[in-house]
Parts: C-alpha cells; sequence; structure tokens
C-alpha cells in the first residue's frame, strides 16, 4: 500500500510539474507577442522619422513629417495591438474563416462570398481622390512593416492566437480597408432582415394586425404597402422562424442587435462656456476586443483624436482643434430584397422588364480546415447578388420559381466614402464637413457636427431613388422584373436630411426619425429608437446651458421612458387590488412585486431589482400577446416592442385583440394577460435567482459579455479572455445596454456603447472619451480590459491633444527611422 501511494505520489507530482512547464512554456511563447512600446525601429516606407507617444492609457500620439508618415504610424500601431482582430475582419470580408475555423463558418463565408463585398472594396480603390489612395498606400505599408517585424524577430506571431490557428498572414492593401468599411456597412442596417421578418408576419397576420406588431413610428396604423400575400399567390403557406445566425464570426445577427447611437451638440448660445459641446456614444455588439480602438493622428491639416476601428485608418468619431463629429446609424433604407422569377423552360435566366436574362454566374472554392472545399455558384441579377433560401430564413418568404437577390447601396463598386473619412478629419469648420459628406456612401450615418460658431446635423449616405408607385416602398420583398420596383440610380445628396444651427442651439439623434417627407424621399420606414429620444429632449431641456458634465450625466442617465410610459398601462387595474394574500402564494409575490413598481422611478440601476421584475414582465407579456397568433414565428421578436405594447393597452385600432387568448374558451382581457404574464415572469425569476424580491439585483441579469469571437466559447481559456461586468442601463435608455433576448441569459448586456467621447470646445483638453475593454487586442497586456472598468463605472480618460500631455507618464515613446540601405 505504501508503494502504491509513493508511485501515485510521484505520477501526480509529475503530472504538475509537466503541467507547470506547459503553463510556462506558453506563457512565453504567447508572451513573445506583447509588443515593447519603448523601442526604436528600422522600417521601409518612411521619408523621415516618426514618433509614436503612447500616453498613459496606451492611446497612440503620432506624429511626422508629412501624412503619409502619420497613417503610416497608425497601420504600425494598430497591428503592434490589434493584428489578430485586423486580419480576422479581413477574412470575414473575403469570405475565407473556414479556411481557419473549418465547417462551423462555411455558412458564413458562402454569405460573405455571395455579397462579394471584397471585389467591390478592391475596384473602389481606384474611385477615390489620389491623397486617399496614397493615404491607404502608407496605413497598409505601416501594416506590413510591423508584419515583417513579427517574422524577421520572431516576436510570438503577433498575436497568440496565430499559434492555435493559421499564422501566415498576407500583406495588408488598401482594399482590406475599404473591405471593413463595407462590412461595418453590413453591421449597421437591419433593413434586409427586416424585410423577411415583416414579410414572415405578414404570412400569418392581416394588415390591420401587422401595423400592431411592427407600426409605423409615430405609430400610424397604415401599413402603408400591400398584405405580403397578395403579391404573391404561390408564397409559402405559412410563416416560417427566421433563421437569424448566432455564431460570433457571422457578421449578421437579430435586427434588434444592428447598428445604434447617440450624438448630440450644443452651440456656444446653450454652453456654460460660450464654447460647442459635443457627445456621441455610439452602440455595436460588445466583444473583447472592443471593435474600437482610440488614437490621435498629427496631420498637416492639425491634430485629430478619437475612435477608430482596427484595419481602417480613419477617426470615425472625435475631434479636431476646430471641429468635432459624432455619428449614429441613420436607418436609412439603403437595401431592398428582390424575388426574381425563373424562366420555367431554362433556369439559368431569370425575367427582366426586357424578357429573360441569363444570371451572371461565376464559381468559388470554400476552403474549408480538416474537411473537403465547398464549390458554389456565384449568381447576379441586375438587381445585385443572390442569395439562396438557407440564408436568413429566406426560403421561407420566397415564393416557388422565384429566388431572391439583395440591392443594396454598399455593394457599388465606386465606393467613395473614404474620400468622404478623410475629408472630414481635414475639415476646419461645420460647412467644409457637410460638403466632404457628399463623397459618403455607406453606411449611411447622421453625423453630428460642431464648430466654433454653430451646429448641425448631417445625414452621409446614399439614399436609393425609388418609384413613388414602388408596390411595397421598400417594406417587403417585391418582384424584381416589374420596373417600377427597381432603384432609379441615388437621391442628390443635398436632398439627404440636413439641420444646421437650429433657434434651441442643440442637435441630437438617437436614431430616432429624422424627417416627416414621405415615400419615396422618407429615408426610411423603419427607425432605430422611439424612446431614448423622449428622455434624451427632456434632459437637454432641463437647462438653459450645458457643460461638459451635464452632457456625460445625460450619456450615463439609466432612467427609462418606456418603463415610466408602459407601467402605468399595462398595471393600471393591478395597482393595489384585491385582498391580502397569505405569504408564500403566487398572489402575494405577485403584490409585492407590484408594490415594488409602483414606487420605482424607472430607473435601470444595477444595484435594483425593479429592472429585472419589469424587464421580464415586458419580455413575457410581449409573448404571450403574440404567441397565440404567430406560433413559432413568435421567437423571432425577441426583444418587446414599445410602440405595439401601448398600441395594444391603448386599444388602437382594435389593438387589443391581442390580450384574447384564441385558443382558450375564455375571453381574457388586457389586464388579465398581463397578470398572467407577470405570474409567469415571477415564476422564471424564482426559479433563475431566488424568490426574495428585495434582494434581486438587475446587474447580475444584465451583465455585459464582453467575449473573445474565436475562444469565448473555448474551455479553459475563456476565463482569460471574456470579460464581464455587472452593467446598468436597457434596451430603451440613453446608456443603451440591449440584452440578449433569448437563452438562458435573456436579459445578457451584448450590444452597447463600446465608445463614449465628451469634446469640450471651452477647454478642448478637457475633453474626454473611454472604450469599453483597452487598447490592447492581447489577453497577457495589462492594457487588455484597463478601460474596462473605467468604462462600467462611467468614467473616462483625457482627450487631449498637447503633445506634452501626452508625453506625461507615457507608457513607452516607439520611434520608426527610415531604413537607410
Amino acid at each position: 500500500m505504501e508503494r502504491v501511494f509513493r508511485w501515485t505520489l510521484r505520477l501526480l507530482t509529475s503530472v504538475l510539474v509537466l503541467a507547470a512547464g506547459a503553463a510556462m512554456l506558453a506563457y512565453f511563447f504567447a508572451s513573445r507577442s506583447l509588443p515593447d512600446y519603448d523601442a526604436t525601429w528600422s522600417v521601409e516606407g518612411i521619408g523621415a522619422p516618426v514618433e509614436i507617444v503612447r500616453d498613459n492609457a496606451n492611446v497612440p500620439h503620432i506624429f511626422g513629417e508629412n501624412d503619409a508618415d502619420v497613417f503610416y504610424g497608425l497601420g504600425f500601431a494598430h497591428a503592434q495591438d490589434r493584428l489578430w482582430q485586423m486580419t480576422l475582419l479581413r477574412r470575414k470580408t473575403q469570405g475565407r474563416l473556414s479556411e481557419l475555423f473549418g465547417a462551423r463558418t462555411v455558412q458564413a463565408d458562402e454569405f460573405l462570398r455571395r455579397l462579394d463585398l471584397y471585389r467591390n472594396a478592391t475596384a473602389s480603390v481606384q474611385h477615390l481622390e489620389p491623397h486617399s489612395q496614397e493615404m491607404l498606400r502608407a496605413y497598409a505599408a505601416g501594416v506590413n512593416a510591423w508584419i515583417r517585424k513579427v517574422n524577421d524577430e520572431a516576436l510570438g506571431r503577433g498575436a497568440p492566437e496565430f499559434f492555435l490557428f493559421e499564422p501566415e498572414i498576407a500583406p495588408w492593401q488598401p482594399a482590406d480597408s475599404l473591405a471593413i468599411a463595407k462590412l461595418m456597412a453590413l453591421v449597421l442596417s437591419p433593413h434586409m432582415q427586416n424585410e423577411i421578418l415583416r414579410a414572415s408576419a405578414a404570412l400569418a397576420l392581416p394588415p390591420e394586425r401587422l401595423a400592431d406588431l411592427m407600426p409605423d413610428v409615430p405609430g400610424d396604423a397604415d401599413v402603408g404597402a400591400p398584405d405580403y400575400g397578395a403579391l404573391f399567390p404561390e408564397r409559402p403557406g405559412f410563416a416560417r422562424t427566421p433563421d437569424w445566425p448566432t455564431d460570433p464570426l457571422h457578421p449578421l445577427g437579430q435586427p434588434r442587435l444592428s447598428g445604434a447611437s447617440n450624438a448630440w451638440a450644443a452651440a456656444p448660445a446653450r454652453s456654460a462656456a460660450g464654447a460647442a459641446l459635443v457627445a456621441n456614444d455610439p452602440h455595436l455588439g460588445l466583444s473583447a476586443p472592443t471593435i474600437w480602438y482610440l488614437a490621435r493622428m498629427e496631420l498637416r491639416s492639425g491634430g485629430v483624436i478619437g475612435g477608430t476601428i482596427p484595419g481602417l485608418p480613419a477617426v470615425m468619431a472625435g475631434r479636431s482643434a476646430h471641429l468635432g463629429w459624432g455619428l449614429t446609424a441613420a436607418y436609412a433604407d439603403d437595401q431592398d430584397l428582390y424575388m426574381e422569377e425563373l424562366n420555367p423552360a431554362n433556369t439559368e435566366t431569370y425575367r427582366t422588364p426586357r424578357g429573360w436574362k441569363p444570371f451572371r454566374t461565376e464559381r468559388s472554392i470554400i476552403r474549408v480546415k480538416e474537411a473537403d472545399p465547398v464549390t458554389i455558384t456565384l449568381r447576379w441579377t441586375e438587381n445585385g447578388p443572390v442569395l439562396p433560401g438557407s440564408h436568413l430564413g429566406l426560403d421561407g418568404v420566397t415564393p416557388p420559381g422565384h429566388v431572391a437577390a439583395l440591392a443594396w447601396t454598399a455593394l457599388s463598386d465606386e465606393d467613395s466614402s473614404f474620400d468622404a473619412m478623410l475629408g472630414l478629419m481635414e475639415a476646419q469648420d461645420v460647412t467644409s464637413a457637410i460638403e466632404a459628406g457628399a463623397r459618403h456612401v455607406a453606411p449611411a450615418v447622421n453625423m453630428i457636427l460642431a464648430d466654433k460658431d454653430g451646429v448641425a446635423l448631417q445625414l452621409m449616405g446614399a439614399l436609393p431613388a425609388r418609384d413613388p408607385d414602388h408596390v411595397s416602398q421598400g417594406r417587403l420583398p417585391s418582384l424584381g422584373w416589374q420596373a417600377r420596383n427597381r432603384w432609379q440610380g441615388t437621391l442628390p445628396y443635398e436632398r439627404n436630411p440636413r439641420l444646421r444651427d437650429p433657434a434651441g442651439g442643440i442637435v441630437g439623434n438617437t436614431n430616432n426619425k429624422t424627417t416627416d417627407r414621405p415615400f419615396p424621399e422618407h429615408v426610411s420606414f423603419l427607425w432605430g429608437d422611439t424612446q431614448r429620444i423622449q428622455r434624451w429632449q427632456k434632459l437637454m431641456a432641463e437647462r438653459e446651458v450645458h457643460t461638459r458634465e451635464s452632457f456625460i450625466a445625460a450619456q450615463l442617465d439609466t432612467v427609462s421612458f418606456t418603463a415610466r410610459a408602459l407601467l402605468p398601462l399595462i398595471a393600471r387595474d393591478l395597482w393595489y387590488t384585491g385582498e391580502a394574500a397569505p405569504e408564500g402564494t403566487p398572489e402575494r409575490q405577485r403584490q409585492k412585486a407590484l408594490e415594488l413598481l409602483a414606487n420605482w422611478n424607472g430607473e435601470m440601476n444595477e444595484h435594483l431589482p425593479e429592472p429585472l421584475i419589469y424587464a421580464a414582465w415586458l419580455r413575457q407579456l410581449q409573448k404571450k400577446l403574440i404567441v397565440d397568433d404567430l406560433g413559432q414565428l413568435s421567437d423571432a421578436f425577441l426583444h418587446p416592442e414599445p410602440l405595439f405594447i401601448e398600441r395594444v393597452f391603448r386599444d388602437i385600432d382594435g389593438a387589443s385583440a391581442w390580450c384574447d387568448i384564441r385558443q382558450s374558451t375564455m375571453h381574457e382581457t388586457c389586464s388579465d394577460t398581463a397578470r398572467i404574464a407577470l405570474d409567469e415572469a415571477l415564476l422564471w425569476i424564482g426559479e433563475r435567482y431566488g424568490t426574495a424580491l428585495e434582494s434581486l439585483r438587475w446587474g447580475d441579469a444584465h451583465e455585459a459579455r464582453h467575449d473573445h469571437e474565436v475562444l469565448g466559447a473555448a474551455p479553459v481559456l475563456r476565463w482569460f479572455v471574456n470579460i464581464r461586468q455587472s452593467t446598468s442601463g436597457g434596451d430603451n435608455t440613453l446608456q443603451r445596454a440591449q440584452t440578449l433576448g433569448t437563452g438562458r441569459d435573456p436579459f445578457a448586456n451584448v450590444h452597447a456603447a463600446g465608445y463614449r467621447g465628451v469634446y469640450d470646445f471651452a477647454d478642448p483638453d478637457a475633453s474626454v472619451f473611454i472604450t469599453a475593454t483597452g487598447q490592447s487586442g492581447h489577453p497577457l497586456s495589462r492594457h487588455y480590459d484597463d478601460l474596462g472598468d473605467l468604462w462600467r463605472r462611467g468614467e473616462y480618460i483625457p482627450m487631449t491633444l498637447d503633445p506634452e500631455l501626452a508625453r506625461a507618464g507615457a507608457v513607452g515613446v516607439t520611434r520608426l527611422q527610415p531604413d537607410q540601405p
């Protein structure tokens, strides 16, 4: 027995020693890719020395003799900190993820190959201004300089992930940067998914009930388009649930998890210090590292500082000494799905206004790791690329004998958007910034602008010119061969919504409706917000003049206008009613919940129980209202729609009909349905978080998930690469923290402001900004998550253009010297 114990101990010790040795070896190789920020490198491609000063938050401040060298330095800094993220974004746009990840990503690759974004980007390079092309080439040269250093100096392959996946990195090209911009446009536009969802719902609902469920803003009951079944008599006979991708590597997801943002500005007359103020917080999916990267560039036109996206050499949201700019998703309807009729005699041709025409076709091979290659046939019509029915649930809305094609402004191969980005960075005032926006194509954004004299809102992006007789007005898929459904180019830039120096002195957008113009110059029927704007307007009106601090307070505001508006409606027959119920009964639990909600001010604070009770109630209520009519399709409506619930409980145009469960023998009123939904929500809460309502915390359910896109689900590694934080806010608060809506943790925070900035032109160096994680994409770096705690607490770091302030406490200064032959 003693011998067995001795050998067991020796074996266990050996295993522990080997495990420790393996861990140390893994750490050694992984740490090799941690960049030395305080180094001097000899590089090719610059004409004079470049200095990259990294301040104490690791924000690079890049100085050079000319603009090309500064863009070179930005490429070098991006690659040092985010090389894996950049190459992953490039692979997404190229449809080459499966070479690394196998069968898991074949569908994502197929979808991107069919869109052909990368070829569009390659062709667009030649349509840019020569100055823009030069900056893109300089940026690419900077990225490639770091890749060469990684290879020559054996610097851990550039990132730890390259030890787990193929380490070969193709040289960076100017088209790679433009392709990433197009990928972001895809992420920001929800209209393709929304057309599929609306068409699916139209197959199950009469027009008046569809108008309830997917209402117009501000709630007009007119659907504005024919019944989808009337467009296609041979349509599918039942509604299917759209198949939204769930893999984080797929660029698309739920329509409600597309882009969103807040941005506003105050003119000098509305500022306490007599100078303009700007606030901006773009909302995108959370990840580790965040998509945002803070940087400052000293250009010939002056310094610019703000949020960049690694791989794309532009300050997307930020300021110079003279101009501040912030952006929000414009929700412009720049996508249309077309049902292309196939020729029954020859399915290789489709119907056009001039007769049958062959598809443009091309074969494409998707190489799949550890599996056979997949060969697909790409097809295009005059309207755009053909999408297979197996994607996004298209087969559920595609009539027999038809295929779906997508028209989208971002598919242009003459995309000059980077000209606009560069022009914005070089602009000296609002007027020149607006002029630069004329070159922007996609994504469509509302740009909030401010200079020393005034403020403006300008929609930048191409808006399709549709025929006034378009059969679906772009809200539903339509027949591609009918001339009246086809785009007629784009609207003149001058027709884009624009607001300069309003009498009130403040402009802003929270993805709310920006124009009341009728179709076809309506911009969109779908808007990302009808609620946050109400809270923002109240906060702006409460003060005669604003300060940096009041803008920060508004940016971090967690009061839900939606909760304040809906709770009195859905609970009006439940407040303080009924007799006292015994402790431990469902009736008593309901009374406790209603008492808590009755005294709640709508603040979605992470430490309070009321937000969780409210959110669970609203989610269960909408599910109960629609499941009877939609069946499984109700699973596609993952987030409560405030306008729908308001229409139902106000009985607008008979919308209270939703409250009656048709499959039951009883006639349920809206109060009955609200009471039952609350009881069911409390049961769910009790099973998941406990029955002590006063002890609940919204933050326990509303945890921010900054997950690594690739390793986030990997055993053991996920504990090192994922970042989780208890957070306040919710779906409809200014501090927007969109919930997942499904699964075991439906209230997880997965879509929020990864970047926040407030720019004060009274004291420009007192401007502040922050990102959701940190500057580095390396999990072993202290800068991987060092900004995350500040972000969670609503704190910021200085946003200065003063070189001396940047050097104070700098974590390192990287010097790039021209390589002498």
